[in-house]
């Protein structure tokens, strides 16, 4: 199975660094990397340029978000002819031999169009950051499997899952030329878990391969789990994604656990340092119903006095 893999940055520093070497030891399994730049400013792009002179980069010219950054990297992929192509957030590494092992899981059956390992936290690598998501309809609309629970047996089963986490899954050809890649009006987040759905809703099986394992530092790009940007785009997708996907059952238990939860959670942030974020998360809810479409001005540091 000819496999190109396609790894996104935007500032990255030297997470790039970690993120290529480890794919450089994937050896046979994984034919080339393609690394798309969205329009980089701390040096980054020079840094992997100089340092894998063997990896293709593409200029993208603006911060497309990780879907539009990735989209670029797929259609480059598929010209090349690649058979899989491999999605690497650039502050993920792999196990060795992890693509190989991947690429058997893919190949095994035809119905399975798109497969991922179980996600550990690269700091603390006996716990689990993700083995697969399911889609809850309750806070968040979604749930990592497996989330900060210590790494064990539960974890390392392969089975199908509602969509895997878009820092490291391996789809098959067909169906990135079926469904076209990720939906880059989502610009970062949420974008995976409606892959996920579209790949179902169009035959496609999703499953975990949770023997391989996989290390990610989470949310490297926009500071962490309650990093205020990171909580606006979510509130802003989680709108979106509902247009697309939810009735009135799933509006309904939004309404519930996203929106009347907010001053309980406006309270607690007063005593944990979360108070822009959960501010940023309840504009983010506002604007996705405004109909508001996030880009890269929307989220640039220092745009906004919450972030």
């Amino acid at each position: 199975m000819r496999i190109i893999a396609v790894v996104v940055n935007w500032n990255g520093g030297e997470v790039n660094s970690r993120c290529l070497t480890s794919l450089g030891l994937q050896g046979a399994a994984l034919e080339r990397v393609v690394f798309v730049d969205n329009a980089s400013s701390d040096g980054s792009r020079e840094l992997v340029a100089r340092t894998f002179p063997k990896v293709e980069i593409i200029d993208t010219g603006a911060n497309l978000g990780y879907g539009g950054g990735n989209n670029v990297g797929f259609a480059r992929a598929l010209a090349l002819g690649a058979e899989a192509v491999l999605v690497v957030n650039n502050d993920v590494t792999f196990e060795r031999g992890a693509v190989a092992g991947l690429a058997r899981a893919l190949a095994a059956d035809a119905t399975v169009g798109i497969v991922g390992p179980r996600v550990l936290l690269r700091d603390e690598p006996h716990k689990v950051w993700a083995a697969g998501g399911a889609l809850t309809w309750t806070q968040n609309l979604t749930t990592l499997r497996g989330f900060c629970e210590l790494d064990g047996a539960e974890w390392q089963r392969e089975l199908d899952v509602d969509y895997l986490a878009g820092c490291a899954l391996l789809m098959k050809r067909e169906v990135l030329e079926k469904l076209g890649g990720f939906d880059d009006s989502y610009f970062a987040y949420t974008e995976d878990v409606d892959l996920g759905l579209r790949a179902k809703q169009a035959g496609w099986r999703s499953r975990c391969i949770g023997s391989i394992a996989a290390f990610h530092a989470p949310s490297s790009s926009t500071g962490g789990g309650y990093n205020p940007r990171r909580k606006y785009m979510m509130g802003v997708n989680s709108v979106r994604f509902l247009r697309r996907w939810g009735g009135a059952r799933a509006w309904t238990s939004f309404v519930v656990y996203d929106v009347l939860t907010l001053p309980l959670l406006l309270l607690a942030g007063l005593f944990r340092g979360r108070t822009k974020a959960v501010l940023a998360k309840a504009l983010g809810i506002f604007d996705g119903f405004r109909g508001k479409h996030i880009d890269a001005a929307t989220v640039q540091p220092g745009s906004h006095w919450l972030w």
